[in-house]
């Protein structure tokens, strides 16, 4: 995966790519990466980049004797001193297999993914009962749409409505009657009941089944059952609304369960992310029966070109003063880059805590970048590894309860839901006289497509005038002298003799 560096190299190549020494061949070159990134797009592409920091300075320690984390935290406190604001943007490590460290972490690694199962095991049963809830309450609905309908003013509705209930009737009430139900009596081949079913769907109620023309037995059986039947629509409406309530309540408590287990299994899922490995096999400096451990962070510095301040300090022209606000901010940005060849040793035999002593490699670049190019370069660093794998976190934990989501939401908000299909209905605002005069009713102007770009799909606009010529350039030299100054700082402070 393409590194920071690489990647706002491909963000801005013509200021970060480096290229070569010849101005001809440097042309030739950065349009030829130009294309690769139309070509493979931007991760491949961002592979490929050589990048061109603005300035770099290199640090050196190596005390195999004092442990690694003071100059860690000496750096990150000196750049918190000069207002940047660190944060990290890599974090990774590797340990010889041979070593005590590898052993020991990958034991509460295991510990982590064993929690982290445990939990996944308990929403998978929750979310197996609410998938069961969900088809339940969908069956309940399209049962009680049937009893509204039976209320209708529509006859036709109605009368849908009351066959499709006298068919349930049969098939889930009457039919537990055995050889006297209406079904068994009908098409069981018994003499004078072949008209049974069909007088039972036709006739409304009692007294209506005294005008049709049947056989008294007929209509002796088809009075009882429509009295049965009128009982039961009564009966199975309520029971079925509360069924319905009581199922949409429990439907709420099983999808707080999953928040609430997908809150407990992101902690151990997430720490046993961070305590996994990076492969580094083919690493020279990682031989698998020494002691050793390579660690890598990358820390991320920036801010942000103060415009007032920059004039009061004649930084920039008076004239800027009194422009109005630029549409993006121009940051001095810093990037620190810590590589760790360590030894991990115990700090007792009592303790499992490690400290590292070993060579430190301190990296620090220089960048001028305006917010919208920090804001790709996040975006495509969350794309990077780790992006991946917590994207994977939250699939296990999120992913198939919002697959769902549009169905819960109809049942846990179905009020709201219905006074807003009401107000939304159409009203008739036409006027025949309006469309003389050339006004017709507005209609909303499909705009999704636009709106609904990716952010990657969006080129980031190239700098204006005054940002080519006067902001970029101040926030350059405000990185460049911030970088030679932490540099600087940190050599006097260890007393190191030469600067690199």
């Amino acid at each position: 995966m393409p590194d920071v560096h690489q990647i706002i190299a491909t963000i801005n190549p013509g200021l970060y790519y480096k290229t070569s020494d010849d101005k001809g061949k440097a042309k030739k070159e950065l349009q030829e990466f130009k294309e690769l990134i139309e070509k493979e797009g931007f991760q491949k592409a961002a592979e490929k980049a050589k990048p061109k920091p603005l300035e770099q300075h290199l640090l050196l320690y190596d005390s195999s004797s004092e442990t690694l984390e003071p100059i860690y935290f000496f750096v990150i406190d000196l750049m918190s001193d000069f207002g940047l604001s660190p944060e990290k943007l890599l974090d990774n490590f590797t340990s010889s297999p041979g070593s005590g460290h590898f052993s020991e972490l990958g034991q509460r690694a295991t510990v982590m993914q064993q929690q982290a199962s445990k939990v996944l095991g308990d929403i998978n049963n929750v979310m197996r009962s609410i998938l069961n809830l969900v088809y339940d309450l969908k069956e309940f609905k399209i049962r009680i749409q049937a009893y509204k309908d039976l209320k209708s003013s529509d006859d036709a509705k109605k009368e849908s409505a009351l066959l499709a209930l006298k068919q349930i009737w049969m098939d889930k009430v009457d039919i537990n009657k055995g050889n006297s139900s209406l079904k068994a009596m009908a098409f069981g081949g018994q003499v004078g009941f072949q008209t049974l079913v069909d007088a039972f769907l036709f006739v409304k109620d009692e007294k209506a089944a005294d005008k049709v023309d049947l056989n008294e037995r007929v209509k002796r059986i088809v009075k009882q059952r429509i009295h049965e039947f009128n009982l039961w629509i009564k009966e199975s409406e309520i029971e079925l609304t509360k069924r319905y309530e009581m199922e949409r309540k429990y439907l709420k408590s099983q999808v707080n369960s999953v928040k609430l287990y997908s809150r407990w299994a992101k902690p151990y899922l997430r720490s046993a992310l961070q305590l996994e490995m990076k492969d580094r096999s083919k690493e020279v400096d990682l031989v698998n029966a020494f002691n050793s451990i390579l660690l890598e962070l990358t820390v991320f510095g920036k801010t942000k070109v103060n415009i007032a301040a920059s004039v009061f300090s004649q930084k920039l022209p008076q004239e800027f003063s009194k422009l109005p606000s630029p549409k993006r901010d121009y940051v001095s940005c810093i990037i620190v880059d810590f590589r760790f060849k360590g030894i991990p040793q115990k700090t007792s035999p009592y303790q499992q805590h490690y400290v590292f002593g070993g060579r430190a490699e301190v990296t620090l670049s220089a960048y001028a970048l305006n917010s919208d190019e920090i804001a790709l370069m996040k975006k495509e660093l969350g794309k990077a590894d780790i992006g991946d794998a917590l994207q994977l976190i939250k699939g296990a934990t999120e992913g198939s309860l919002e697959e769902m989501q549009k169905d819960i939401d109809e049942f846990l908000n179905e009020e709201e839901m219905a006074e807003e299909k009401e107000k939304e209905k159409p009203k008739d605002t036409s006027n025949p006289f309006a469309a003389m005069f050339g006004f017709y009713d507005k209609k909303e102007k499909p705009k999704q497509k636009s709106e609904q770009k990716k952010e990657s799909d969006e080129k980031i606009k190239p700098d204006s005038f005054l940002e080519k010529t006067h902001l970029r350039p101040l926030a350059a030299d405000t990185a460049k002298s911030i970088t030679f100054t932490l540099f600087d700082v940190y050599k006097k402070a260890h007393n190191m003799p030469s600067y690199t």
